[in-house]
């Protein structure tokens, strides 16, 4: 790939994406031949003979050929880019890649930090990506699987020193799993449960992360060097950004009627299982690289005298091992560290957790041994080795522990309430119904109660649902962490906060269930408590709670008693007390439009960071999949960040399939993960120095919130908007399909405000409006253009140079060139109300227009120049997708005539429909 410019490498990118993509469809239509498979085979995309078929009479099984051939294009285009990166830092260096350590550690030291400033720093550093399972995931996981294979054998032909019988030979091979691919069936028939779920992210927590981590340290270690700074300051440990993974599957009950205790507690197991084959491998590779012998160098006193010591623990595996390794001693003792790990083998051979006394309780120990390991390899002068071989170890066991990724458990505070309405009843409580009581009665109730240890009741059982659910989840966690310690309980997060009992009850709930500690000021919680602003009216209000609830006595005890916990078991830069705060990008959306979410959601993080006094604040975002629920590049996306809000701690949702696009395999995964890794050490280091950036662009922003809000409230409060919707969508569909675990709606009630944000954006995509994603941004910049012209100039001449304007307009104008005005025009022909469909269509292609033209006058450029390889991706999938949604609305009709004729005809045309969905969303590389 020749070339040292961007237009280059882009042109170069484009050529490979063609030759890659007809070598991959030449082996698809080979296969489906070959299988007697000849209608979908002629009809496949980007080959010589025209696609067009009759959508009434369309070719056998044509969704899943488009769908497979959607998904070999997405791994040709990962391929393409991973391969771009790979020339440009062959020809370039580490610095050429935006957001990642090489470009970051560049300007830093371009701005005029040292390295010991950055050093310093560095330790503060914490980033915890947060694995969901939000039904976004359209594929089924072996469908997943035989992806993976596909793009490693793709991968393997990148390799120069292939002979043409070695490149023949993977040709075959890829053509075996385009097979099998083909043979295991495209959609989930049945729900996935959360058993399923849960093994989907433990492979990527127990296959992908750990290879990741060294991979990722690899790259930081040299952009370190490659910047000029000084190896030896991060010579330890402890010197180094942390890493963390959390996960909600099997946690998260917001709506979700299968997680219950006993779900939770197996995740807790399952998830401490797969942490343990994880440094158990660790230490078997470890073991593998120190084969140092006695007879080459003296054997240092302090091995000696641990080996003695583990070998008298360990009786019955120090024979063995001493006996099989005898001039070997740093074998012998890392194999000895191996068998104290808390796992045995199970009677089929399977590992299986111990809860023998002589085995390791916490990582810490372990972690112990490994610096007396690191040691006796110094006193030889084997430093090399120390650092090259235990130095990972340490690393991995850092940052997964006995644990693998704290558990969240998510709630709704609704359920909260009832729960405790539940508990005054059997306790006999003149007023039961907490439900109705007002915020001032909730609260003094709460707080005296709050002055005692004293549990309600002595029985956790038969209280009621809601509160027996609440109780034995709590007691799952609590038993949970008297055996193993807490690192594996992550935090308990209540969804749609609304006020600041909404908050405390959880307090007064963990007492009921031992969570509560008994301290010489009061009680304190062992767990955080974290808020979850959702809604736009939730978000305007969470500054003004987060201060109240961080002036609550229980409050401030609890982050003192967490941090003084936290500080046993890690040695952490910072005392400061720290609060996590949650905000959700999907339900501001759904409520006000994409303008005015993203600003309330900025002005929030400012505010409450304010608010939050000496306290520190862990801002916790929850981003979706798609652009209208928070997604977005993430160098972009941190740079959009209010000043202040980082403060080197970030988590993040991972949700649904992006999970398999940013993860699934290690050179994407490494990739996606240094991202966050360097953008948010990058954003804290230059906030050090940084002022805070003027406030004069938030009258603009007011207008636009209020201009484009109005705009979109006016088209959702429209009394004919949700036929339109319920019909130009295939949200019927969507709601019935088997993706994910949880119900479509919270509550089961057919309201836009019960709908899930999830299915909301799902739909609108299916169907090329991608409405919650530029809808109203037209009618702001129009108001903002007519009513205060100068200001309107003044965003375009800044757009550039704010991040944030920036960040937003961008994935305003992606949404608008994933669009398609002919297509929702399509899909509006399914309303059968011809008033209503004329009507709302036309104030949706209206805005439309009006928000393509503001903003090419925004951006004052053509987007062919300035966006070349979205335009080629979107023009790449635009004739296939065309046939699909054609093909997809002509079924969609039919469909919906058998149900609503009561006739089987629908069952047997359900599964047409659902692969039609599962295809346009591999076509669009995105569902909700």
């Amino acid at each position: 790939m020749p070339g040292n410019t961007t237009a280059d490498y882009i042109a170069s990118g484009f050529e490979k994406i063609d030759a890659d993509l007809k070598f991959l469809m030449e082996c698809l239509r080979e296969v489906l031949e070959e299988m007697g498979e000849t209608e979908a085979a002629q009809h496949l995309p980007w080959g010589d003979q025209p696609m067009e078929y009759d959508v009434q009479r369309p070719p056998q099984r044509i969704e899943q050929a488009f769908s497979i051939a959607f998904q070999l294009l997405n791994m040709v285009e990962e391929n393409a880019s991973t391969q771009t990166r790979r020339f440009r830092e062959i020809e370039h260096g580490l610095t050429d890649e935006p957001g990642c350590w090489g470009e970051e550690l560049s300007k830093l030291s371009e701005a005029g930090f040292t390295g010991e400033e950055i050093a310093a720093i560095l330790p503060e550093i914490r980033v915890e990506p947060v694995l969901t399972a939000h039904p976004t995931e359209a594929k089924r996981a072996s469908v997943l699987e035989q992806h993976r294979a596909v793009y490693g054998l793709l991968s393997a032909l990148e390799s120069e020193t292939l002979t043409p019988s070695q490149r023949e030979a993977t040709r075959d091979e890829i053509k075996v799993v385009l097979e099998r691919l083909w043979r295991s069936g495209e959609i989930l028939l049945e729900k996935p449960d959360v058993a399923s779920e849960r093994r989907g992210v433990a492979f990527y927590l127990r296959e992908v992360f750990p290879l990741a981590l060294a991979q990722l340290d690899e790259r930081l270690r040299r952009s370190w060097s490659q910047a000029g700074f000084d190896d030896a300051l991060l010579e330890q440990p402890q010197a180094w950004p942390r890493l963390r993974f959390g996960s909600w599957v099997g946690g998260d009950r917001d709506g979700h009627p299968l997680v219950d205790a006993e779900v939770t507690q197996g995740t807790l197991r399952d998830m401490r299982l797969n942490a343990l084959l994880v440094i158990h491998r660790h230490l078997g590779a470890l073991a593998e690289r120190l084969p140092l012998s006695s007879n080459f160098q003296r054997t240092p006193q302090i091995l000696d005298e641990a080996l003695a010591l583990l070998s008298a623990e360990t009786s019955e595996a120090a024979k063995e091992i001493a006996l099989r390794y005898s001039d070997e001693p740093w074998r012998q003792y890392v194999l000895l560290l191996q068998s104290k790990l808390p796992i045995k083998t199970g009677l089929a051979g399977n590992l299986d957790i111990s809860l023998s006394d002589s085995k390791y309780r916490m990582p810490g120990e372990l972690d112990e041994d490994l610096a007396l390991l690191s040691t006796s390899l110094l006193e030889v002068g084997a430093g090399r080795l120390a650092f090259n071989a235990v130095w990972p170890v340490r690393r991995a066991l850092d940052v997964f522990g006995f644990h693998l990724a704290a558990l969240d458990i998510r709630q709704n505070s609704a359920f909260h309430d009832k729960a405790i309405s539940q508990i005054l009843a059997a306790t006999g409580h003149p007023r039961p119904d907490y439900e109705n009581w007002t915020e001032e009665e909730r609260l003094a109730y709460l707080n005296e109660e709050l002055l005692s240890p004293r549990p309600f009741l002595y029985t956790d059982a038969g209280i009621g649902p809601e509160a027996d659910a609440i109780l034995a989840c709590y007691g799952a966690l609590r038993r949970h962490i008297r055996n193993h310690g807490r690192e594996g309980v992550g935090s308990l997060i209540v969804s749609m906060t609304r006020q600041l009992s909404d908050l405390l009850v959880v307090f007064v709930l963990a007492r009921e269930a031992g969570l509560m500690r008994w301290t010489p000021e009061g009680l304190a919680c062992t767990l955080p408590v974290v808020p979850l602003f959702e809604t736009l009216d939730d978000l305007e209000r969470s500054p003004e709670l987060i201060r109240k609830f961080l002036s609550h006595p229980v409050t401030s005890r609890s982050l003192a008693y967490q941090q003084k916990d936290r500080t046993k078991v890690l040695s952490l830069p910072h005392r400061q007390p720290i609060q996590q705060v949650m905000i959700g990008y999907s339900d501001s959306n759904k409520d006000c439009g994409t303008v005015a979410s993203q600003w309330v959601l900025h002005k929030a993080q400012l505010a409450i960071s304010q608010a939050a006094g000496p306290t520190r604040i862990r801002f916790f975002h929850g981003r979706g999949g798609t652009i209208s629920r928070g997604a977005g590049p993430t160098h972009r996306f941190l740079g959009a960040l209010p000043h202040g809000s980082i403060q080197g701690d970030l988590r993040v949702t991972e949700q649904g399939e992006t999970i398999a696009q940013k993860y699934s395999n290690l050179i994407t995964a490494t990739y996606n993960l240094e991202l966050l890794m360097a953008g948010v050490t990058g954003f804290s280091v230059r906030e050090k120095k940084a002022p805070a950036a003027h406030g004069d662009t938030a009258e603009i922003w007011e207008v636009l919130a209020s201009a484009s809000q109005s705009a979109y409230r006016q088209l959702i409060d429209h009394p004919r908007f949700m036929t339109f919707y319920s019909q130009a969508t295939p949200i019927d569909a969507l709601e019935i399909s088997s993706i994910g675990s949880r119900p479509a709606r919270r509550t089961g009630r057919r309201t836009l405000a019960d709908l899930r944000a999830i299915p909301w954006v799902f739909s609108w995509n299916q169907s090329r409006y991608y409405l919650p994603g530029w809808f109203g941004v037209g009618a702001g910049l129009e108001h903002l253009a007519e009513h205060r012209p100068e200001d309107f100039q003044k965003l375009c001449a800044n757009l550039r140079s704010s991040p944030f304007a920036y960040y937003v307009f961008t994935n305003v104008e992606t949404n608008l060139a994933s669009s398609d005005e002919e297509i929702m025009a399509r899909y509006a022909g399914l309303v059968s109300e011809s008033e209503c469909r004329e009507e709302i269509l036309g104030t949706i292609l209206s805005e439309f227009r009006r928000t393509k033209n503001l903003m090419a006058e925004l951006f004052g450029g053509s987007l062919e120049k300035r966006r070349p390889r979205m335009l080629k991706t979107l023009g790449l999938r635009a004739k296939a997708l065309h046939a699909l949604h054609e093909q997809q609305i002509a079924t969609l009709s039919r469909w919906r005539a058998a149900r609503e004729a009561d006739s089987q005809e629908a069952e047997r045309l359900l599964p047409s429909v659902l692969l039609s969905i599962n295809a346009i969303a591999s076509g669009l590389r995105t569902t909700g």
